[in-house]
């Protein structure tokens, strides 16, 4: 996969989040060495995110080496099922479903379709929509129920680690100390020189229930470093909303090799 074809990935990856700004949450937690990885798992998945649709103004700077672009989108989910982002005046759209990722753009006149296997050459792991449904709402990228895990601490988070470590593929998982969800998410691949890390700088409250705020993303391979820094606002939750999404004809496909 050449450098250009990771950078489409990573931007059609991880500009598809989104969340209201209601209340900031502050978290008061101490870190407590004797806390097992059961006990992190079960805490964790008691703050997952239960909504039927989410509709959310993002904005997005995004920085390759000296050259950085901003955009405000407009963000909607039906959980489980579609993740739908337009950019203003309908130049550039994304959607994601269990089937496949598509997207386009008039600007360009370009479009792509494909099947989650490219973002599973990207990680190195098998992907699907729900992880990266996870990944986007700051739950851990895999279910945690699914693995064994081994329990650390640092001074500000507690580290939850697969006991048996992919020699390809590497992972580890952040846990806040106040409410359990996603501090960071960090993979890697070091024989292919590639690593993803996701920061959740903030988190809010909205409706009772934790959601990112600011996000930081950082992907490397080579030398090359691509950054992502989102703020999440003006979310609405459980309205009736529309996905649409039909690619102008004319548009040269985008093959990524």
């Amino acid at each position: 996969m050449t450098n250009k074809s990771f950078a489409i990935l990573i931007l059609i990856f991880s500009v598809v989040v989104g969340c209201k700004s209601t209340k900031s949450l502050t978290s008061e937690g101490v870190v407590k060495d004797n806390t097992t990885s059961k006990q992190l798992i079960k805490e964790n998945k008691k703050q997952e995110a239960k909504f039927k649709t989410l509709q959310a103004k993002v904005k997005i700077d995004y920085t390759e080496g000296t050259s950085t672009k901003g955009v405000t989108v407009t963000l909607r989910i039906e959980k489980d099922k579609t993740i739908w982002l337009s950019a203003p005046f309908a130049t550039a759209r994304v959607m994601i479903t269990p089937d496949k990722v598509s997207y386009y753009n008039k600007l360009s006149n370009e479009f792509f379709e494909g099947d989650f296997s490219l973002l599973t050459e990207l990680l190195g792991t098998e992907l699907d929509f729900h992880n990266i449904q996870n990944l986007l709402l700051g739950e851990a990228l895999f279910d945690l129920n699914e693995g064994t895990y081994t329990a650390s601490t640092n001074e500000t988070s507690y580290i939850l680690a697969p006991k048996n470590q992919n020699a390809l593929f590497e992972i580890f998982y952040l846990l806040n100390p106040g409410h359990f969800k996603v501090d960071s998410q960090q993979l890697s691949q070091p024989l292919k020189k590639r690593f993803l890390e996701i920061d959740y700088k903030t988190y809010q409250l909205v409706d009772n229930q934790i959601f990112p705020e600011l996000i930081k993303l950082i992907a490397v391979e080579d030398n090359e470093e691509i950054l992502i820094e989102l703020e999440l606002k003006s979310i609405n939750l459980n309205e009736d909303i529309r996905f649409p999404f039909d690619i102008p004809s004319g548009y040269k496909e985008i093959v990524i090799k």
